[in-house]
């Protein structure tokens, strides 16, 4: 059996990590699958999905270590006008950061639980907020 929920979340800066682990266990509960997987995929390309441990300074660490890896004031070949969209793209650091980061995780769904490590918790990063994005819960399973 497969169930697909599709949600939103709605950010409010620019740069940030949601904790959705009860959002998806939510979707477990409301599927009816108790032994399977969940897939968990974010539908656009300056986002992403990761899972990790839910301490604060750990997400401070997570924010600074992508600012250097793909700092904002760098001179990138994106910032142009575009034709293709009438606008001049100037976001090329939250695709970056989303192809570091990934844009989906797959979890174990075991007794009808979502199955984690004890420090583990499934977050949506944000790279280009704020904005009401999508995400895709899919479930599969029996």
């Amino acid at each position: 059996m497969v169930k697909t929920f599709k949600e939103k979340v709605i950010t409010h800066k620019e740069f940030e990590i949601i904790p959705i682990t009860e959002l998806v266990r939510k979707c477990i509960s409301q599927s009816g699958i108790t032994e399977g997987l969940v897939f968990v995929i974010t539908a656009h390309t300056s986002s992403g999905i990761m899972v990790n441990e839910n301490l604060p300074c750990l997400m401070t660490d997570i924010e600074e270590t992508l600012e250097r890896l793909v700092p904002l004031d760098h001179d990138y070949a994106h910032s142009h006008f575009l034709l293709s969209y009438g606008a001049t793209g100037g976001n090329a650091p939250g695709h970056l950061k989303s192809m570091l980061c990934g844009n989906h995780t797959v979890m174990v769904i075991e007794n009808g639980k979502l199955e984690c490590g004890k420090a583990q918790d499934v977050y949506f990063a944000e790279f280009d907020g704020p904005q009401t994005r999508n995400i895709f819960i899919q479930i599969q399973g029996e």
